[in-house]
């Protein structure tokens, strides 16, 4: 039955959710120039819905409630990309780190692994440590976001990981290697330090083990990281939930 769908059931736990543009605000000291790289790579939202929709067109598993999950996972996506604009129209961008975004996504795009097995790696394994990455050294119009974001790829890694494994898809040693280049450039400019919100071989870390094991044990504390209280934040940078009309 369909009630007993994983997808269903992973598809029934997503909160709505609206973008909705956000105030500037400070960031943390330290970590303002990896931000910026980070954002820049929002340019992957989209492809990542274009993955899933090329997915769409090929052979897809026969359980139950694999096409409903995947098309609302479409939807997401397009919310993933404005509401990361309204962070990058507060902020601005740097120039030279979206130049740099779009060979990154050109190769992943030309990358020639499942395309469903791709949106699995790239969210698993980058965008796991991007949003707890803006979390901790974000503003409270970044928190908000990324806190809103993570819970949809939660959904979202769960199913695209099922259709892969269904599929009998595996990342092999190239799309690894994109992977780790991938991670290596978003965290270049950040050294060693004590903050681990702020040392790089903590977030390189965290990427080889999301890609390796599919967990990550040191982000156990992004569950529990502080998120703005009502009364300090402006309207403008707070979630709207619920569908959109």
């Amino acid at each position: 039955m369909k009630t007993k769908s994983p997808y269903l059931n992973m598809l029934s736990k997503k909160r709505p959710w609206q973008a909705v543009p956000v105030d500037q605000g400070k960031l943390v000291e330290g970590g303002e120039s990896t931000l910026f790289r980070a954002l820049a790579l929002r340019h992957l939202e989209l492809p990542v819905r274009e993955f899933l929709q090329q997915g769409l067109e090929k052979d897809l598993p026969t359980t139950p409630g694999v096409l409903e999950a995947l098309l609302d996972n479409q939807k997401d996506e397009e919310r993933h990309d404005q509401a990361l604009n309204y962070i990058a129209a507060a902020h601005g961008v740097n120039e030279q780190a979206e130049n740099e975004a779009q060979n990154i996504l050109k190769a992943w795009l030309e990358h020639p692994a499942h395309p469903i097995l791709k949106a699995s790696i790239l969210e698993r394994s980058i965008f796991f440590v991007i949003l707890p990455f803006m979390r901790f050294n974000g503003d409270v119009g970044i928190r908000t976001v990324s806190a809103d974001i993570s819970r949809d790829e939660i959904s979202h890694v769960g199913i695209h990981s099922l259709v892969a494994r269904e599929l009998n898809e595996t990342a092999g040693q190239s799309l690894n290697k994109l992977r780790r280049a991938t991670a290596l450039w978003i965290f270049d400019e950040l050294g060693e330090s004590e903050n681990k919100w702020q040392n790089k071989s903590f977030w390189l870390r965290q990427s080889d083990h999301l890609f390796s094991k599919g967990r990550a044990e040191e982000l156990s504390e992004t569950q529990r990281s502080r998120m703005p209280a009502f009364f300090e934040a402006p309207n403008t940078s707070l979630p709207s939930y619920g569908r959109s009309k």
